[in-house]
């Protein structure tokens, strides 16, 4: 037998807690966990009566081993069995690193997100990897062409630069979308400013004509602070919540160009909220840690816990 001092004083904990630790931000958490992540709010001026329940998806990253058709295809139904009014998908469909062994298409992306179902309809934006490159990284890019037609054909409303009109129990509101934020004229990625990106935020809000409140879908984070306060809310991805948070030093692998105000959750400036998905899939490694794959449930006008929840994997 060894006792703990002795087996610490060996030299093997180190390497041991190493190779556990990277187990389970490979092996375990970005794959074997999925919780529901839970927001309750009411935003100013948002209509007496007008309970709303909204299930967002984001930065799926499809591509075997680890974001399979099949496994889409379960978190979508993991979704479903929130009931929600409306399914939100925030971009980010194609792969985000090199580590894949075949690739999800387009075509069974939205195979496996057809499956979707919400009353009030299901409505995507796409991300810069919808745009930068096709299913893999190294895969030349369409302009998004497949996935904007594959989204069609599962039944989801793809919305850049617009807007749509929905009611609940005869109370209206409305669904905007952006183009993405990193994407310049020509399709290229670039950082905030390259050709001002696709996004036109003025022309999108120009469409909505009247008082109704509005929920804006936008893949990047960076566009909140030009958000008016005429916008209800703005929901967000492309960060994936840090994907890698060190304890004391926080996310070190997610888009945090932005500021760490700009990560992950719920932020309030004046009027105006931001929600920002920690996403399901991941860039740059398949690698998680204190940010597990996420479902957002939100719900808009009605009080309820807003707990987190991890469901049956």
């Amino acid at each position: 037998m060894i006792d703990r001092r002795r087996f610490l004083s060996s030299g093997l904990a180190l390497p041991l807690i190493g190779a556990a630790t990277a187990a389970y931000t490979i092996g375990v958490e970005p794959n074997l966990l999925l919780q529901v992540k839970r927001y309750s709010l009411t935003p100013a001026h948002w209509p007496a009566g007008l309970n709303l329940r909204l299930a967002v998806i984001s930065d799926i990253h499809a591509g075997e081993p680890f974001m399979s058709a099949a496994r889409i295809r379960r978190i979508c139904e993991a979704a479903n069995a929130l009931n929600p009014d409306a399914v939100l998908l925030l971009g980010d469909f194609n792969a985000g690193h090199f580590f894949i062994t075949r690739a999800v298409d387009e075509q069974q992306t939205g195979e496996a997100v057809s499956v979707l179902r919400a009353p009030l309809g299901c409505f995507a934006v796409l991300g810069n990897h919808d745009w930068a490159h096709g299913p893999l990284l190294t895969t030349p890019s369409d302009g998004a062409v497949a996935i904007r037609r594959a989204l069609g054909q599962a039944g989801i409303v793809v919305l850049e630069n617009d807007a749509v009109p929905l009611a609940k129990d005869g109370r209206k509101f409305w669904i905007a979308g952006l183009g993405d934020q990193l994407i310049d004229a020509w399709g290229r990625e670039g950082p905030r400013g390259v050709e001002g990106g696709q996004d036109d935020l003025d022309g999108t809000l120009r469409k909505v004509t009247d008082s109704a409140p509005i929920i804006l879908m936008a893949h990047e984070p960076m566009i909140f602070p030009s958000v008016p306060k005429r916008v209800a809310l703005t929901l967000c991805g492309h960060t994936h919540g840090g994907q890698v948070n060190l304890p004391l030093l926080g996310p070190v692998v997610g888009d945090i160009r932005f500021g760490f105000d700009y990560v992950y959750g719920h932020l309030q400036r004046d009027d105006r909220h931001l929600i920002i998905s920690g996403g399901l899939g991941e860039s740059v490694a398949p690698v998680r840690l204190l940010r597990p794959p996420e479902i957002v449930e939100i719900v808009l006008g009605a009080a309820q816990p807003p707990l987190a929840q991890f469901v049956e994997w």
